[in-house]
């Protein structure tokens, strides 16, 4: 079991369970040459774990319900709006860093984002994912959200451009490094995923693992208090 960090009682509430909203997140990695993962640090003021670092991600929007894995569609599009990495292919090769700054520039002129993309003969590198892992927030919590987590490779030649207001900070770092750090403040999913990926000596062999993987099963955390009163969190 886990502790509840300071603050996070305030999170909970006793009525009848929030329906989560349906989520995606992405573990962008590169080897350079020891793996390293992008992390971003969420504004202080978020309503939901502010001040934390996090992997790139959000909830799923409408339009990503067009698509035939709105999870999928969800986890490229966030991962563009928070670091302005393009995950999408022209031709069979990866956008180019200069076709990602066209696209930025087009949104921020107010074009769509898959406006932009369509204008540029880029489409999302979807089946380019790797899905490996799906956690629900415990019932007690006020704000809940079912999210897939995917593996993704920087594209060759992109750089990071965070989107001011929903990032305040980012770094690359090795997943052992950040779970030796204090200073990196993660959310107990976080913080699990990261510790299954650091547990793999070759990410080649963890890829290889989740691919072959039939069914992923959901993990919903539950929290409970401990006769002395203290908030916990645990997993079966």
């Amino acid at each position: 079991m886990i502790a509840i960090p300071p603050g996070g009682a305030a999170l909970l509430h006793e009525g009848e369970p929030v329906t989560p909203r349906q989520a995606a997140t992405v573990l962008l990695y590169r080897q350079e040459p020891d793996l390293e993962l992008l992390f971003v640090q969420r504004p202080g003021g978020a309503d939901f774990a502010a001040g934390a670092w996090v992997f790139p991600g959000g909830s799923v929007h409408a339009d990503d319900e067009t698509h035939p894995d709105p999870h999928r569609a969800a986890a490229v599009r966030e991962l563009f709006e928070e670091a302005g990495v393009l995950f999408a292919r022209k031709d069979g090769r990866f956008a180019t860093d200069e076709e990602a700054g066209r696209v930025r520039d087009r949104v921020a002129q107010g074009r769509g984002y898959a406006q932009a993309l369509s204008a540029l003969g880029l489409a999302p590198a979807y089946d380019d994912l790797v899905y490996f892992a799906r956690w629900i927030t415990p019932e007690v919590v006020r704000k809940r959200f079912d999210t897939r987590f995917y593996l993704a490779p920087l594209p060759e030649g992109q750089t990071v451009h965070p989107q001011p207001g929903e990032v305040v900070d980012w770094r690359w770092a090795a997943p052992s490094a950040v779970l030796e750090d204090d200073s990196f403040n993660l959310v107990f999913a976080t913080r699990r995923v990261l510790e299954s990926v650091a547990a793999e000596v070759r990410l080649e062999t963890f890829i290889e693992r989740a691919l072959a993987l039939e069914e992923i099963r959901p993990v919903q955390p539950r929290i409970i208090r401990t006769p002395d009163g203290e908030m916990r969190i645990e997993i079966d």
